[in-house]
């Protein structure tokens, strides 16, 4: 069982900078995939960006390439997801999610979501 707790959120100007924290709790293999997603007011939740516990592999969704940064920290059981030159198009809730699978489509552990708001 795998607990997530994020952290980070707010509200940021356009073009500013936010980093969001996901603490997860329980073991961590290093076969697991880390993600964050997030989800803005009446739309589904999306896929943003993922990294591999073991090896620290990335992969990102177009929207946020060269912008966004995903890392973990193994010895703090944390992954970052550190936001540059944002966009009012960014605003939505952002969830760190696990996958114990390691392909990117069983994400069975979610947190509770932080709030990220970005004006223009």
């Amino acid at each position: 069982q795998v607990q997530l707790v994020e952290s980070g959120g707010g509200l940021v100007q356009a073009g500013g900078s936010l980093r969001l924290s996901c603490a997860a709790s329980g073991r961590i293999f290093s076969t697991y995939v880390m993600g964050w997603f997030r989800q803005a007011p009446g739309k589904e939740r999306k896929f943003v960006a993922t990294v591999t516990w073991g090896g620290g592999s990335t992969y990102y969704t177009d929207s946020v390439k060269g912008r966004f940064s995903i890392s973990r920290d193994t010895a703090k059981n944390t992954v970052y997801l550190q936001m540059n030159s944002l966009k009012p198009e960014d605003t939505a809730v952002y969830f760190c999610a696990v996958d114990p699978v390691g392909d990117r489509r069983l994400w069975a552990y979610w947190g509770q979501g932080t709030q990220v708001t970005v004006s223009s």
